[in-house]
This record gives C-alpha cells, structure tokens and sequence, in this order.
C-alpha cells in the first residue's frame, strides 16, 4: 500500500479546518538542498540595517532567497525578498534588540528545521525546538523550510479512506488518503472537536498525526495535549505550536515546519495526517 499525507487545519471564527493528502511513492526533494550545499558562500559577509520591524538591510548583495541572516544580537532572520539595493527581512523573533544602522551577517545556509522519528511524542515550536520540558530532540537530518510539493504524476490515485471516527463524516462526505477536506464555522461550533477527534480514532490505524495550533491561547494547546496524552495518542503525535503571544514571523513559519515534518514520515512509506 503506497502511502499517502493527509493534513488537517484548524483556524476558528473565521479560522477552518481541512484535511490534506500529498501522494506517495514521491522522491524526496532533496535536489534544491544539495544545490544548496554546492554553492561556495562567504557567510562572513555583513550588512546594515536600514529599517526596523521587518528588517530592509543594505550591503548583502549575494544573499540567496530564505537564506538565513544573524543580527548582531543574535536575532536570526530569513531573506524573504531580494531587491536591487536591499534586502527585505523578517525576523524569527521580537528583535526588541536590534537598533538601525546595527550588523548583520549572512549565514550561508538555508531555512530549514531537523527532523527525525524522535520528534513523535513531543511538542515544539515554530523551529522545531521542543517546549514540552522534556529535553533536547536528538536528529541527524534536516528539510528546507519551504520543500518543494511533489508533482502531480508522482502522486497515487486517491482510493483509501481516512476514518475520522466521525460517522456523519465517514458515511457521507468521506475524507480518501491523498486528499483534503475543508471544515469552516464559527466559534464554539466544534470544529477543534472533528480534528482532535480524528487524530485519536488513528491510534490503531497506523498514521503519524501532526496537529498544529497556530495563534491559540496557551491554555487551549495544554488541554489538547492533555487530551492526546489521557487517550494514548501522544505516541503516534507531534504537536507544532504557536501561541497569540508569538511573533507574527513564527506564526507564518508554523504550518510549513508541520507540513515538513509530515513529509519526514510521508517519504519513509508512512500515512501521515497533519491538522
């Protein structure tokens, strides 16, 4: 059986849930980091900073596209665009340090965060750090931040279902591996009741969970938690999160950081869910 991806969102009062599936059987898309590797850099090279909040910096000509940047702080930012006297870039932080006219140096690397089978059972941020209190995450490998999708031809015919454990679902308006399903209604209407609940029906079902909370109160992610763990469901989940109270930037990086981790597991023959 090839397997397939299947991603779930949750956004409420005007945040929506969908259920995503990239096909399998897909060579990783490695090509664009070994590119990557190839590429003789000077890191050592600086620039100055001519704006605040989203950084504009001057003086980085040869800076490549979602490569990374340190501010003479410590900050680290990602180059998001390149113009033809500066650069634009947004900061992985509150960057409440960093003062106009300060340095900045390239770091020659591109974004990307580790990942590795050690990361199922834990709960981490936006950069793949854990902020369960449990320790460091051992791993050995890494994926671009902004991988590239498969292609179409790569990807298998959508012919297995998904069970959510939700009947009304399951029975009428069914969700096949390899697909994605919308859920979209107001607040307090359930639609963080179909995710979790259909992250816990895959317990015996043989798929990777990553579920995702982007912008959620701190509270409301400890109590999902505490729900995967009092259902067993830890075991088999990863949770990426990031709270109201985080950086704008962090929040944009979150739902890329899942998706990537799903694909750790999607390119090693293993279902995966991401919600």
């Amino acid at each position: 059986m090839n397997p397939l991806i299947s991603v779930t969102s949750v956004i409420a009062a005007g945040l929506a849930i969908g259920l995503v599936s990239i096909g399998p059987g897909v060579g990783q898309g490695t090509a664009a980091g070994q590119a990557v590797e190839g590429i003789a850099r000077q890191p050592e090279a600086e620039g100055k900073i001519r704006g605040d909040g989203i950084a504009r910096i001057h003086g980085l000509d040869k800076l490549m596209a979602e490569e990374l940047v340190e501010f003479e702080e410590g900050t680290i930012g990602i180059a998001l665009n390149l113009e033809s006297n500066n650069v634009v870039v947004v900061l992985m932080g509150d960057g409440l340090m960093i003062q106009e006219e300060s340095s900045v140096k390239a770091t020659g690397r591109i974004a990307q965060i580790p990942v590795s089978e050690a990361y199922l059972g834990r709960v981490v941020n936006a950069l793949a750090k854990p902020i369960d209190g449990r320790g460091e995450i051992s791993s050995s490998e890494s994926r671009l931040i902004e991988s590239p999708a498969p292609c179409i031809i790569s990807r298998s015919s959508v012919y297995d279902p998904l069970q959510t454990g939700l009947i009304a679902i399951d029975s009428m308006i069914p969700v096949g591996r390899g697909q994605r399903e919308l859920i979209i209604g107001d607040r307090q209407t359930g639609k963080t009741a179909v995710a979790t609940d259909t992250v816990l029906n895959q317990k015996w079902q043989n798929v990777v969970c990553v579920y995702v909370a982007i912008g959620q109160k701190a509270s409301s992610v400890a109590q999902v938690v505490t729900t995967f763990q009092e259902r067993g469901a830890m075991y088999y989940t990863i949770v990426v999160a990031e709270m109201a109270d985080s950086p704008s930037t962090l929040q944009y990086l979150a739902p890329y950081t899942g998706a990537d981790l799903a694909e750790y597991f999607m390119y090693r023959e293993r279902h995966t869910s991401i919600i």
